[in-house]
């Protein structure tokens, strides 16, 4: 039951999954704190951090997930074919 033929592919889905959820969320946000600050700029200043906060925060999670990644890959080393 120790198969570790597909941890390769889980691991790239982990980093790949992780990156790409990061980066639409950054994104998205992004977008909203432009449109949020068009309509009302006197709010800049009140919005700025929270903005900076969630995308550290959005990083943060992809961080963690390609360490989890990392992880797996060095604690069961990919079979020798």
């Amino acid at each position: 039951m120790s198969d570790l033929s597909q941890l390769p592919l889980a691991v790239g889905h982990m980093i790949g999954l992780g990156a790409l959820g990061s980066c639409i969320g950054i994104g998205i946000m992004a977008s909203r704190y432009l449109d949020a600050s068009a309509r009302q700029p006197e709010m800049m200043e009140a919005l700025q951090p929270k903005v900076f906060l969630l995308a550290g925060l959005l990083d943060g999670a992809f961080i963690i997930s390609v360490a989890l990644g990392v992880w797996f890959a060095l604690a069961a080393p990919f079979p020798s074919s």
